[in-house]
């Protein structure tokens, strides 16, 4: 009700019983269609808020879950620790594969000499089958010993490659840090541009209805109404 139908009603030129069923609202017709209530766009539960980029209303409740820097923020600390982890990782098999590498190379020196040795008894002992059997077994040790070699060999220039891609993830953090900053530059210029003089709990309440106004709400409840015909009727 509008403050001039409350006038004409306070004067007694508005009945009171045909004055509320007027202000009754309409049933919706059958061709408006109501929004359904599972739809993410009119969920306002934040616990069921689930953000969707078809609606662009009403925004997401501002809980943890839903705040842009508050999350940004996560996401750097959390990809910097697990890639901080992974770096561990990586460092400890490099030297795992370093280690190996080390540990083969007096292994391969004495397989050589074997080698030389049974090589030498073998042309001065031709007929000594048991020469030539440790020969061949020694060679047959050392072709073994360099397949092994070279895969720790290959391994370590694989961890290398890994580190060096690894690097990336520092880059896609400074990204988003700058992503952060640019956010909260925004987020400062648009405080200072709103900025008032006066303390919003110092403010006077908006008014619900303003003349020229298209809404078609009722401002006043019947039972206000009632209230205030009572209160006068007190007086």
């Amino acid at each position: 009700m509008t403050q001039e139908e409350l006038d004409a009603l306070m004067s007694g030129d508005i009945d009171m019983d045909e004055a509320y069923e007027e202000s009754e609202p309409s049933a919706p017709q059958p061709d408006e269609e109501e929004p359904a209530a599972d739809e993410p766009y009119h969920e306002t539960n934040p616990d069921k808020y689930r953000v969707s980029a078809m609606n662009s209303w009403p925004p997401p409740p501002p809980t943890d879950d839903n705040k842009m820097v508050h999350q940004l923020d996560d996401v750097t600390k959390e990809s910097e620790q697990k890639a901080s982890e992974i770096f561990d990782l990586i460092e400890g098999i490099s030297n795992d594969l370093g280690k190996g590498e080390k540990e083969i190379k007096p292994i391969q020196s004495a397989i050589e000499s074997n080698i030389e040795l049974f090589t030498t008894l073998c042309e001065k002992f031709p007929h000594v089958d048991t020469f030539k059997a440790q020969l061949d077994k020694n060679v047959a040790a050392k072709e073994n010993l360099d397949g092994i070699l070279e895969i720790l060999q290959n391994g370590g220039d694989t961890i290398m490659n890994i580190m060096d891609i690894m690097q990336y993830q520092d880059i896609h953090r400074q990204k988003i840090e700058r992503v952060i900053n640019v956010m909260r530059a925004l987020s400062t210029y648009m405080n200072h541009l709103f900025a008032g003089k006066i303390d919003d709990s110092k403010r006077v309440s908006s008014a619900v209805h303003i003349h020229g106004d298209t809404t078609t709400e009722d401002v006043v409840s019947s039972d206000d109404i009632e209230a205030l015909l009572a209160s006068f009727g007190q007086k």
